[in-house]
């Protein structure tokens, strides 16, 4: 009787613990369901939908969307303006990952000395992130102004510009300058921080027994420091990238893919197709393929540089 007992009492607590264990860590599923479905919804939907509208085009007098088979992707291969975006964007990714990379790198260096004053100048170090591009873009319109930017002012005081050729306008010899310009003062707080970070949480002991063994700091960085931030540098550069391939807001705002086509990104070039042009077939294929682009950019970069997350 008392074995009974004991078993007709446990069993509430085997329940209690069943109901437990469905909410635990072994089962993550519950935890896991919302995210997967949000991902399904707003992520592999829409690259499925869009490679699926890929192969028709919208006809504004009928209204309707009308089968063109592979015409779309044909059209992709035989365009120049196509070429032209893509070299456009992949100086902007280029020019734009060095240098944000190498003032990052440097102010971050400089942050980890503690000089007077860092945690002020921390904070407002943050203040470009926070700034929305359409913003950020409109306020450098101002400054690249050719009348009346300070920029613009200070470019033609040293002489690297003049008002026959300013940062925009003109034949637009400098307007990808001027794009790159916004870009750089927006993100390299971005990989600034990232590296901070990163050179905080490095290992005293390397530093301190090359210092004993009379390293120089040029040394300790180049050999110590630079190889232990490697992770961190890899997963930051990576961030940017992905980014950067997506360049629409400065485009708009400051050029409108212009003077000409020079500063004419692949995400702008796809924007008019779709609803300048009202191409929506084509531009679908344009973002696909920006899609492919980005993925074997970011899948060729931490195959190249052996990313390890």
């Amino acid at each position: 009787m008392q074995q009974a007992e004991k078993i007709v009492r446990t069993k509430p607590r085997v329940h209690g613990e069943r109901r437990y264990r469905l909410w635990s860590f072994e089962r993550p599923w519950p935890w896991l369901a919302p995210t997967i479905v949000l991902l399904l919804l707003y992520s592999v939907f829409p690259l499925v939908f869009n490679v699926y509208r890929s192969f028709f085009e919208f006809d504004p007098i009928s209204k309707a969307f009308k089968p063109v088979g592979w015409q779309n992707w044909i059209t992709l291969s035989t365009d120049d303006r196509v070429f032209n975006a893509l070299g456009v964007t992949l100086t902007l990714v280029v020019l734009a990952l060095v240098i944000e990379f190498a003032l990052g790198l440097l102010i971050a260096l400089l942050f980890d000395r503690e000089p007077w004053g860092v945690g002020v100048l921390q904070t407002l170090f943050i203040l470009p992130m926070v700034v929305p591009p359409a913003i950020a873009a409109m306020i450098f319109r101002l400054l690249e102004h050719s009348d009346f930017g300070v920029i613009s002012w200070l470019l033609y005081s040293v002489g690297i510009i003049t008002p026959a050729e300013p940062l925009l306008g003109g034949t637009g010899r400098h307007a990808l300058a001027g794009v790159l310009l916004v870009d750089i003062w927006q993100w390299t707080p971005f990989f600034a921080l990232i590296l901070l970070a990163g050179l905080k949480g490095l290992p005293h002991e390397p530093l301190e027994a090359a210092q004993v063994d009379g390293a120089t700091a040029l040394q300790r960085f180049w050999y110590i420091k630079l190889p232990l931030l490697a992770g961190v540098i890899a997963v930051a550069v990576l961030f940017r990238l992905i980014d950067l391939y997506k360049m629409f807001d400065y485009v708009f705002i400051l050029t409108s893919g212009g003077p000409g086509n020079r500063t004419e990104t692949l995400s702008y070039y796809a924007y008019l197709q779709s609803f300048s042009f009202i191409k929506w077939g084509y531009g679908a294929t344009l973002g696909v393929f920006i899609t492919i682009l980005v993925w074997v950019s970011a899948f060729a970069y931490t195959r190249i540089f052996k990313v390890r997350w």
